[in-house]
């Protein structure tokens, strides 16, 4: 069925996106005004895109006719944090997503601890298994109500328990029991159902020939 996004209202251009792009991982960032106020929100319209040099991306949405407080932020001081969250917080970052007032420090107000950045002036959440300390390179107003905002990465912390080679940079990814959002109000998913598939080669695919053909999954009907 065809959906046409340019006449489609906004409420369902976003039901669209939020019910189809899944699961998202979620950007928990953490922002200081220029008043010296930290700021806490997570957002889903994130992802990493590169690492020459490391770099992610965020879709910022306004709330209330104006940017919110993380983009406010952003945009004023040029540093951030991006937190990733474990399943063990996903309760407290549900209360980071409270429409409290600019001045509310939603870290307190979910019992969370913030500890100080290594690089830049936004502070990081210590509960967090991931963080990436980032540095504005460009952002761009997209619409009167969403910016987006690239990052340059210029420290990463990982729980320790979860570095399996500090030297190789291996990282025990399950054990980190990130969270992803899902479709619709208040849907998230565990990161606990894998699969794996070995990427093919164009020699080993032509050895192959014709069984070369993809094959569903063990216990999938096609």
């Amino acid at each position: 069925m065809l959906f046409d996004m340019e006449t489609l209202e906004a409420a369902g251009r976003y039901k669209i996106l939020t019910a189809t792009v899944t699961p998202r991982p979620i950007a928990w960032v953490t922002t200081l005004s220029e008043d010296g106020v930290v700021n806490a929100a997570p957002y889903s319209f994130f992802n990493v895109l590169g690492h020459e040099p490391p770099t992610l991306a965020i879709g910022l949405l306004a709330g209330q006719g104006r940017f919110k407080d993380t983009a406010t932020n952003i945009l004023s001081t040029g540093e951030f944090v991006v937190n990733l969250v474990s399943e063990a917080n996903a309760a407290a970052m549900n209360v980071t997503c409270i429409d409290a007032p600019p001045e509310i420090d939603e870290l307190a107000l979910a019992g969370l601890t913030a500890v100080p950045s290594d690089a830049v002036k936004p502070p990081r959440i210590k509960q967090s298994p991931v963080s990436f300390e980032c540095r504005t390179l460009t952002s761009l107003v997209t619409g009167p109500r969403q910016t987006v905002v690239i990052g340059r990465i210029v420290c990463a912390h990982v729980d320790a328990a979860a570095v399996q080679d500090r030297e190789r940079c291996h990282i025990d990814t399950p054990a980190l029991q990130l969270i992803g959002r899902m479709h619709g109000s208040g849907w998230y998913a565990r990161c606990t159902d894998l699969f794996q598939m070995n990427r093919p080669s164009w020699a080993e695919w032509q050895r192959r020939g014709d069984a070369a053909a993809p094959q569903p999954l063990p216990g999938h009907t096609p």
